[in-house]
């Protein structure tokens, strides 16, 4: 009931912003393996989430992509941009103004999968002043940003 709820809301903000600006649907990578590397890839309840986000967002109308270098971004996108028939986009995890020159150029909706000491600073890059923290065991938030003149933010929860 509760992921059935989380893609009725994206599916609504999304319509009802259709016609305006473009929204960036921005998660933080999902569980990562305890394996000690440096780059690991998820743990099986992080496929598990990728699997369920890429369920919820599946009527959201993305038209790109965006991942870090870090396979833990690029295995929780997999099963989006395949379901969207896209290929990411990966931008170096320190190269925020690069990022939100690709967002500002949009002419559709992205997701964009970061990693937690990232995401509020692409937020606020965005034009959010609301601060916004993800604790170190959150991997359950989508952060919908609607840009435009005034850019808003909706928080929304996917557990799965």
């Amino acid at each position: 009931m509760k992921r059935f709820t989380s893609s009725c809301l994206i599916v609504l903000f999304l319509a009802a912003a259709a016609h305006a600006s473009p929204v960036i649907l921005i998660v933080r990578h999902a569980e990562k393996a305890t394996t000690g590397d440096n780059d690991p890839d998820l743990s099986l309840a992080g496929q598990k989430r990728a699997d369920a986000l890429a369920r919820i967002l599946r009527d959201s109308q993305i038209t790109a992509v965006f991942v870090t270098e870090f396979k833990r971004t690029q295995e929780t996108a997999a099963p989006t941009a395949k379901a969207t028939h896209l290929s990411p986009t990966v931008v170096p995890t320190n190269d925020l103004p690069g990022l939100v020159l690709k967002l500002r150029a949009l002419n559709g909706n992205a997701l964009v999968v970061g990693h937690g000491n990232t995401i509020p600073d692409l937020i606020k890059a965005l034009g959010i002043t609301t601060p916004v923290s993800i604790p170190d065991d959150d991997y359950s938030e989508i952060f919908v940003v609607s840009l435009g003149d005034a850019p808003q933010l909706t928080q929304l929860r996917y557990p799965f």
